[in-house]
């Protein structure tokens, strides 16, 4: 039977040398719609908890949406396109562009896999070339006279550890595929991401954080420097 080769990567601190969240937050502040000062504060201690691996990603989502819930849609998308030009593409590195299309050439499905929202993480999925993007989906106020925007919760299963693996379950499923049908390979550098890389056939270690270095070793799993 042959395999059908997916390719899996995380993207804050993977892909690009950046947390995409925590610098959209920073963004928005830049141009007025938070509190500096308070929105600094909490956006740190969110991004700490993240790190150590004890984040709320419901929490952190109703407060990181906050600004582009109350902005609406038009605003939000104009202010994300200047966030593209000013802030993303220019830390877009060659070297993390080739590895994916090294999997794009070898015929692999490359999905990108992020526990950032959707609304801040697929264009920079497409700015990789890259379409299939399992990220926090958000829900819309789409009741009877809502905004249709964003209301700041998640909907469905968070992208965010365990989910991670749920995510990829139902990707799989809603392709025809399963698990033992696919050889997967998963780049990720968070400590967060150890019930995928721990599902996956191959796990690469990219960028690893402190935690997620030590396992890798241990294990044998590859470590791959994107960025040094």
């Amino acid at each position: 039977m042959t395999l059908t080769r997916l390719a899996l990567f995380d993207l804050d601190h993977t892909l690009i040398p950046f947390d995409s969240d925590h610098s959209w937050g920073e963004f928005t502040t830049a141009l007025g719609w938070t509190d500096a000062a308070e929105f600094k504060r909490r956006n740190d201690a969110f991004y700490a908890q993240y790190r150590a691996g004890t984040l709320d990603i419901r929490e952190y989502c109703r407060f990181s949406m906050g600004a582009v819930c109350r902005q609406g849609a038009a605003a939000s998308n104009a202010a994300h396109a200047r966030y593209m030009e000013q802030v993303v593409r220019p830390r877009i590195l060659p070297q993390a562009l080739e590895l994916v299309q090294a999997h794009q050439r070898a015929g692999d499905v490359v999905i990108i896999i992020t526990a950032t929202n959707a609304f801040v993480t697929r264009p920079i999925a497409q700015a990789f070339g890259v379409e299939e993007l399992l990220a926090v989906e958000l829900e819309r106020d789409e009741g009877p006279g809502g905004s249709g925007w964003y209301t700041g919760e998640i909907r469905g299963v968070p992208s965010f550890r365990e989910g991670k693996v749920e995510r990829v379950t139902q990707w799989l499923a809603e392709h025809g595929l399963d698990w033992p049908g696919v050889h997967c390979t998963f780049y990720s550098d968070s400590r967060n991401d150890l019930p995928l890389l721990e599902k996956v056939d191959v796990a690469v270690a990219t960028n690893p954080d402190p935690t997620l270095r030590a396992i890798a070793l241990e294990r044998g799993w590859r470590i791959l420097e994107l960025f040094a």
